[in-house]
């Protein structure tokens, strides 16, 4: 496998990493996670497809771009993938054409030939999509329990509309996944957040989907706001600052999920993914050391399933982080980058939302306020 990485931004690519001397007419995959403005430039898409004319090329809007070590806005990151015997196949799914995000999981899958398929990555609308229901419907479909991984598009911190795309000009409630076939592919994912909980755990007794009313029969809303202190002046801002855990069976090891915006007249909150009646739920606060360390152990887990650096690690953290760790928000990206090494291609973006297993092979979930990575390589 040969990876090389590429950084456009002011109309030109400004950065290139091509150590394995890939010749750009023999891309098979070119990934690009950019600004939505950027991405759905009809000028910069031909920009990039004539750079790479042969290449499946998928784009996604983020919330900030990682290339390398380092952290930007306003710029693409592209990543450009050729295999020496595993191959892909891509399917497309736009939210408007399904009945529910559910449906359109299982829609994406059934579109993917099963044989020899070893990971599905999952690019998604990050504002039309549900993404705990998109999450429900992939595994519905997924009976040979093929690694999923991915992650909901971003548009910074506006949060208005976010954009992916396949072999078109990025638009806005499409769904990619980009399926991955071959007997000498080796994978690795890690998922981590690094979040300290604190107070009892509580039962959440009224919600609908994402939105949140009552824990233990007493209104959410007041009940975050005790908690929260100080803090719960600056809502719905400091919400970042205080996600939470939920554990969706005593079985299941707890998720986080992130507060996107409070309703006083409701007297409720909203979440980045489903907050089910009957789920086990405890408050979080952020520790930036922590949140650094989690991203290095993620990796650190990824090192430890291919027993190897891989060639490639594509990292999807979430915006909430980015917006919390602020000017540190690179040294997340670095403590990665340390436990893989120099020989490990680093790309990715920031997210409205993680898409991984918990565990080892397990089923995927959506996360929020996670370091997500997928790490890639091909046996000689």
């Amino acid at each position: 496998m040969k990876v090389a990485s590429l950084l456009y931004q002011n109309n030109t690519f400004i950065k290139e990493i091509n150590k394995d001397e890939l010749q750009y007419e023999n891309v098979q995959l070119l990934l690009g996670f950019g600004s939505g403005k950027l991405i759905t430039d009809p000028k910069v898409y031909s920009d990039i497809q004539s750079k790479f004319p042969n290449a499946t090329l998928c784009l996604c809007s983020t919330a900030g771009e990682i290339f390398d070590v380092e952290v930007f806005d306003h710029s693409i990151s592209l990543l450009a993938l050729n295999f020496s015997t595993s191959y892909i196949k891509t399917a497309v799914v736009n939210i408007e054409s399904t009945s529910s995000s559910l449906e359109a999981g299982q829609k994406l899958i059934d579109q993917l030939p099963k044989e020899n398929l070893k990971l599905i990555f999952v690019l998604s609308d990050g504002g039309l999509v549900n993404g705990s229901e998109l999450v429900k419907g992939l595994n519905s479909k997924n009976t040979a329990g093929v690694l999923i991984t991915g992650g909901m598009a971003g548009d910074g911190t506006d949060f208005n509309k976010t954009y992916v795309g396949l072999n078109n000009l990025p638009e806005s409630g499409n769904i990619v996944a980009i399926g991955f076939y071959g007997e000498k592919l080796t994978l690795a994912h890690g998922s981590l957040g690094g979040w300290e909980s604190f107070g009892l755990e509580r039962e959440v007794t009224k919600a609908s989907g994402n939105e949140l009313f009552e824990i233990d029969n007493k209104n959410a809303l007041d009940l975050y706001k005790t908690y929260l202190g100080k803090y719960a002046n600056e809502l719905p801002g400091s919400a970042l600052l205080f996600p939470l855990a939920i554990k969706l069976s005593d079985k299941q090891d707890a998720i986080v999920r992130t507060i996107l915006s409070i309703d006083e007249n409701k007297q409720s909150m909203t979440f980045a993914g489903d907050i089910p009646e009957g789920s086990k739920v405890r408050f979080m606060k952020a520790n930036f050391d922590r949140l650094i360390d989690a991203a290095s152990d993620a990796a650190t887990n990824c090192i430890g399933m291919m027993l190897m650096e891989p060639k490639l690690a594509l990292l999807i953290s979430c915006v909430g982080r980015k917006i919390i760790l602020s000017n540190r928000i690179e040294e997340e990206v670095e403590a990665v980058a340390e436990i893989f090494g120099s020989k490990t291609a680093l790309a990715g973006f920031y997210s409205y939302g993680e898409i991984s297993p918990l565990k080892p092979f397990s089923n995927c979930e959506l996360h929020n306020q996670t370091m997500t990575i997928t790490c890639l390589d091909e046996l000689d």
